[in-house]
């Protein structure tokens, strides 16, 4: 039975990518003030916490919430760390 993503555009894989990669900007540049590094590092940073792979993670949830939270959760992690 094929898919019809007419009727729900956002509901494509290929949309939600977009979507996931655009939020991911957005919080690693929020990361990269609070931290004061570049957006690249912010950004390499992000990619290898568990914040990131919770937010990939559909079954926890984090995908709803906003930027700015996902982003003091990466802080909430980072400071555990230490």
């Amino acid at each position: 039975m094929e898919q019809n993503f007419y009727d729900s555009p956002t509901k494509s894989p290929i949309i939600q990518e977009i979507i996931m990669s655009n939020r991911i900007g957005a919080i690693s540049v929020i990361l990269a003030e609070r931290l004061c590094v570049t957006d690249i590092q912010a950004l390499k940073l992000f990619y290898t916490s568990q914040t990131c792979a919770h937010l990939h993670d559909k079954s926890t949830g984090l995908y709803l919430y906003g930027d700015h939270y996902i982003a003091d959760e990466y802080m909430r992690e980072m400071e555990g760390r230490q």
